[in-house]
């Protein structure tokens, strides 16, 4: 049995290293309804662990600025789950990296007319650079790589800069804007300039 309520979608979209993570926790842990975390590391893990690694690693999403024939099969299917869970009166929260226009229109196509907030995470490129060096778990370049092209196709609901704010502070932001009496319409704007 299907709910007639469709579960509210944010879609936090920034390069690597931009906090897109520690924002995402922070979220759950402070929305009032249960939100699920159904983003890209979620789905990227799905796949064998041989493909977690070069050279598999780069047929699947290059050097984090494209993605091959597997990646865009993989987030076809990320987009098209993250749709079919708020059809079915779930929650979503969906981290992101959109690089590619594709995945863009993709979104706007499925997303347009559900509930559905695009959130920018945006952070300076000193930043990302210094914070992608500290972290163990990060290829070195992909936030430098992805910088200029994560943002070039999107319009938001909301943008938050995780160089100014805690997590806590940008998920205060974004729960006050999907609380707020004005619908989301970045998807919508997306939708009909395509």
């Amino acid at each position: 049995m299907t709910s007639n309520t469709l579960g509210k979608i944010i879609i936090l979209n920034g390069t690597s290293s931009s906090g897109k993570t520690c924002l995402l926790r922070a979220l759950q842990d402070s929305l009032e309804e249960p939100y699920l975390e159904a983003g890209i590391d979620k789905f990227i893990w799905m796949l064998p662990e041989r493909y977690l690694e070069r050279p598999l690693w780069d047929e699947i999403l290059g050097l984090a600025t494209t993605a091959g024939q597997a990646g865009q099969t993989l987030m076809t299917g990320m987009h098209q789950a993250i749709a079919a869970l708020s059809k079915t009166g779930n929650n979503v929260l969906s981290d992101h990296v959109l690089v590619e226009p594709r995945w863009v229109q993709e979104c706007a196509d499925l997303f347009h007319d559900l509930p559905a907030y695009l959130i920018g995470v945006r952070c300076p490129l000193d930043v990302l650079l210094q914070r992608e060096r500290s972290r163990k778990n990060r290829t070195l370049g992909q936030a430098e790589a992805q910088y200029h092209l994560v943002h070039a196709h999107c319009v938001y609901d909301l943008e938050v800069d995780t160089s100014l704010n805690t997590p806590e502070e940008c998920a205060a932001q974004i729960r006050q804007r999907v609380a707020g009496p004005n619908p989301p319409e970045a998807f919508k704007r997306l939708y009909s300039t395509r």
